[in-house]
């Protein structure tokens, strides 16, 4: 299950769609993710990439968890999505070597 969360805005579904895109190909790689956290969040702040994505992983003996800052939205979630999946693999390759 993915529960995506924006804060201080209202997430328009074609984000949401992306995300949940991007986390149901993690989510394939490995059958012990129980769930997924996103929240999404505008910083105050000068500079253009002022879009936050935090994700959470809940996968069964470990958590995953990545925050990337970006432009978009998109962009964020594309970084955060590429580390989770490093995670993801080496979580597996770790369980693997037991």
């Amino acid at each position: 299950m993915i529960n995506i969360q924006s804060i201080g805005f209202v997430a328009d579904v074609k984000l949401e769609n992306f995300i949940e895109n991007k986390l149901g190909k993690i989510i394939k790689l490995n059958g012990d993710i129980a769930g997924a956290e996103v929240f999404l969040r505008v910083e105050k702040s000068d500079i253009t990439e002022n879009k936050v994505v935090e994700i959470n992983l809940d996968i069964k003996g470990a958590n995953v968890f990545a925050k990337k800052q970006n432009k978009t939205f998109e962009e964020a979630a594309d970084l955060a999505a590429d580390a989770l999946r490093k995670q993801v693999v080496k979580h597996k390759e770790k369980l693997r070597a037991k």
